[in-house]
């Protein structure tokens, strides 16, 4: 199980939910699961709309961050991560500031997300 954190101005206060690792949801599936107002237009990753940042809340090497070639475009073009942090990602496995909701797929680590 992760503890997946949302913390928004959209929000009363930040809400804490339960994803179970291994299931393959997306952070954009689990938002909407429990009723987190997650801006999305497209769910395909090409609009960029639910961009958000995640950070890994727990002190140990983060799991490997997959980022898809639409994510990597996307976030490139809008200016949310560079070229460098997506050569950190791929090679280094560490993750970049920015995701999209709907391509982030939850693992098995606390993570807080900021929108």
């Amino acid at each position: 199980m992760a503890n997946v954190t949302f913390s928004s101005p959209k929000l009363k206060k930040d809400i804490t939910v339960y994803a179970t690792a291994g299931d393959c949801s997306t952070l954009l599936s689990v938002a909407r699961e429990h009723s987190i107002p997650v801006d999305f237009e497209c769910e395909n990753g090409e609009c960029g709309s639910c961009a958000l940042q995640v950070v890994v809340l727990e002190n140990k090497q983060p799991l490997g961050m997959h980022l898809t070639e639409k994510e990597k475009t996307v976030l490139k073009l809008s200016g949310k991560i560079n070229s460098t942090q997506i050569e950190a990602a791929e090679t280094s496995d560490i993750p970049p500031p920015w995701r999209l909701a709907c391509q982030f797929i939850v693992r098995n680590e606390d993570i807080l997300v900021k929108f």
